[in-house]
């Protein structure tokens, strides 16, 4: 299905998830011209989303910018997911990312050039079309920055109903011009510095401590000793761990497999005497990297293993050229002040009514939810 945007000269597309599989390229060259970049709207997330969700149930817009002689360029992608549960009221709707669980932002990757006019003209294909929900779930959206204000404006100008339901602050990076790894350090832990740096030099006292950063091809072949590190843990014995959920297995797989073939996939160890102290899984886009998961050795909890492997992490970023956006992937149940980064995203779970200013199923089920969180968390104290 074809729609043109009002005035803009954008066309809007919906392409099938088998389709999107060969858009490698040309998701790389939209992220590089992008407001902000999301590895998770790349076509190695979707793909590898395909392991859990039905074809089907995947909805992929593209927009199009028409140029001269009748060429086109990518000018959007924003990758959704039909759903229908207890997360939406049992209503209709449409989610993004494909899997919250997995993946840590709800932006779509828009041209820097063209975010608005390609973000209304998305919101008004998805009013147009007549087999699509009319509400979108967004729980990992970023409520500050160009995207969030284009979209704010796009929902302005079709009527559209936004709502934040919860919200959180994520700790990022964002370096400064000038920045060094110690530099930084003193910045962001202040008075906890010293004390965080003893800390993270004396797990040397205990034996040779080593960092290894894996990209591509080397960082999938060690993808098994992430997952056997997790199993060895709580999430192991709770039965959580991606090692013994098969789904999540095969997604995980299939996902470093394709973002290693796209050189977007990255692997840290923190290593004590050669074996792994902490272990972290990420992704990156154009400048933005994100971190999906970490594991860590609970038989050297005594190091504060995961602290330790970020305080390495942030060091091997300054010795060659940080990333413009470390995004740590922090839910809003996390304590930001466990975190060496030192910077702040506003993060929040939002619902968008497409043409409507009426409350709907959606967004009574997240303040539901959110509610029985707040009183959980009252009845812990």
């Amino acid at each position: 299905m074809n729609q043109l945007g009002a005035n803009t000269g954008i066309i809007v597309r919906r392409i099938r998830p088998a389709d999107y599989a060969s858009y490698g390229p040309a998701f790389a060259d939209l992220a590089t011209r992008a407001l902000e970049p999301n590895p998770h709207m790349s076509p190695a997330a979707v793909t590898a989303s395909r392991v859990i969700v039905p074809e089907d149930a995947i909805v992929i817009l593209t927009a199009w910018l028409s140029e001269a002689l009748g060429s086109e360029r990518l000018a959007g992608i924003w990758a959704l997911r039909r759903q229908r549960d207890w997360r939406t009221g049992f209503a209709a709707a449409l989610t993004c990312p494909i899997l919250p669980l997995y993946e840590v932002s709800s932006l779509p990757v828009l041209d820097a050039d063209h975010g608005q006019d390609a973000t209304q003209a998305m919101l008004r294909h998805l009013l147009a079309a007549g087999d699509l929900p009319r509400t979108l779930t967004l729980p990992v959206l970023p409520l500050e920055g160009p995207t969030f204000l284009a979209l704010e404006e796009a929902c302005r100008v079709t009527g559209s109903r936004l709502r934040i339901c919860e919200r959180w602050q994520r700790p990022v990076m964002r370096p400064q011009p000038g920045d060094d790894s110690e530099r930084y350090l003193r910045r962001t832990l202040g008075q906890s510095y010293k004390k965080r740096m003893q800390q993270f030099r004396a797990i040397a006292r205990h034996g040779e401590v080593g960092f290894q950063r894996l990209r591509g091809e080397a960082a999938r072949v060690a993808l098994p000793d992430f997952l056997a590190l997790e199993a060895a843990g709580w999430k192991g014995r709770a039965g959580t761990a991606i090692a013994r959920l098969p789904q999540a297995s095969a997604y995980f797989d299939s996902l470093v497999t394709l973002s290693a073939a796209a050189d977007s996939l990255q692997i840290d160890t923190l290593l004590l005497d050669g074996r792994p102290l902490a272990m972290g899984l990420l992704v990156e886009s154009a400048g933005t990297r994100h971190f999906l998961k970490i594991a860590y050795d609970e038989s050297q909890a005594r190091h504060s293993p995961g602290r330790a492997l970020t305080i390495a992490m942030l060091q091997a970023d300054f010795a060659g050229t940080p990333p413009d956006l470390f995004d740590s992937g922090a839910g809003d149940g996390v304590d930001a002040g466990t975190y060496v980064w030192g910077e702040r995203r506003a993060m929040g779970n939002a619902i968008i009514g497409l043409g409507s200013t009426s409350p709907s199923l959606p967004e009574a089920a997240a303040r539901l939810r959110q509610g029985l969180r707040l009183a959980r968390t009252r009845l812990r104290r």
